[in-house]
């Protein structure tokens, strides 16, 4: 069986889409489109909605591509594409201690994300603090990927569940595409 060529990485905030979804992207030779760098410009600013709506689709129409999340305010024009949901669901404790060690590290390093924007213990410890989006979002975020599963017009879900099976599934993933 050939290897998918546009996939979505979803899971909770916190729980390695990103650094997953590079992985994959480098592994398959497929272009990687961080969400968030779409989604966000410079001082925190959202990019409107229509223009997200734009890019997305886009990115989505193309014949390869690899995303790292879809928000729900556009998670169909990515569903009908995609043909894999790689779907992160690691235990709550070791997520959320992985979002806290890697927010403290931006906030101390100044280390830029998403278009240079930058995270501070301010920002970390607000009312619309990364840490809260965690407990807020987890549920509707882990329950998503069952739904799509469920679903025969969905695409195929694949559910990691531990830190040996993304490894795994990585390792399994044939090597750069030729062509």
């Amino acid at each position: 069986m050939e290897a998918p060529r546009r996939i979505l990485i979803y899971g909770v905030t916190g729980s390695g889409k990103t650094t997953l979804a590079r992985r994959v992207a480098e592994r398959l030779g497929l272009p990687f489109h961080p969400v968030d760098d779409l989604c966000w410009r410079p001082g925190w600013v959202e990019v409107p909605m229509e223009e997200q709506l734009q890019v997305i689709g886009r990115i989505v129409e193309g014949d390869s591509w690899v995303l790292d999340s879809a928000y729900g305010k556009w998670f169909e024009p990515v569903l009908q594409r995609a043909e894999l949901v790689v779907a992160l669901d690691l235990p709550g404790p070791l997520v959320f201690w992985q979002l806290v060690r890697r927010t403290a590290l931006r906030c101390i390093t100044g280390e830029p994300c998403c278009n240079g924007n930058r995270e501070s213990f301010r920002k970390a410890l607000s009312h619309d603090s990364i840490l809260l989006w965690f407990f807020r979002s987890r549920k509707r975020k882990r329950s998503r990927p069952l739904e799509w599963a469920a679903d025969p017009a969905r695409p195929r879900v694949v559910r990691l569940t531990r830190r040996s099976e993304v490894e795994d599934f990585v390792r399994r993933l044939p090597e750069r595409r030729v062509g």
